[in-house]
Parts: C-alpha cells; structure tokens; sequence
C-alpha cells in the first residue's frame, strides 16, 4: 500500500475530523474517566491493530491515551493508517462514550 500523497492525506483527514497530521503520521489523543477505562480502550485497539498487522504508536498518560499512526514500510500515512483510526474511532464511541 503506497505511502499518500499531501492531497490524499488532506481528503483523508475529513472522514476522521478528530486526528490531525504531523509529520509522517497522523495522530489523536483520547480522554477517559479514569486510567482503566483508558487501558481498556489500549486493549481493544491492540487487538484490532493486530488483526490488521498494523500496530500504533500508544502513549498512555492516567486518563488520556494518544495513537499515532504511520507505515513504517511506506515510509509515510497510507490508507491503512486511516482505516485503523476509523476502527480506533467506532471503539471510542462504542464502548466510551455516554
């Protein structure tokens, strides 16, 4: 899967309005109510990631969890990166938002 375009990388970012671009990687911090909510959240991500073979950047700070995303073997954002934040999106509203 070949690495985006600036273009492509820009149209991308619509379709998950809540991450932002930096570098070579597109990234999102998340806030939960409390540590284990957001390890919860790190454990059901890692079990997706896994599936794809697509593994994110995870900084876990007490209740705010960031994911960064890139394709090392692209050397940039791809689509795959942009599948895995909506995967990552659809968890967070699924199981942590009231």
């Amino acid at each position: 899967m070949p690495a985006l375009t600036t273009k492509q990388i820009k149209a991308n970012l619509k379709t998950v309005p809540n991450w932002s671009q930096h570098e070579q990687t597109i990234l999102r911090t998340f806030k939960f109510e409390g540590f284990l909510k957001g390890i919860d959240f790190v454990n059901r991500i890692a079990a997706k990631a896994q599936k794809m073979n697509h593994h994110p950047d995870m900084d876990i700070r007490f209740d705010q969890v960031t994911l960064t995303l890139t394709t090392h073997d692209e050397g940039g954002i791809t689509e795959k990166d942009f599948l895995l934040a909506k995967q990552c999106d659809e968890v967070f509203i699924r199981f942590f938002v009231s």
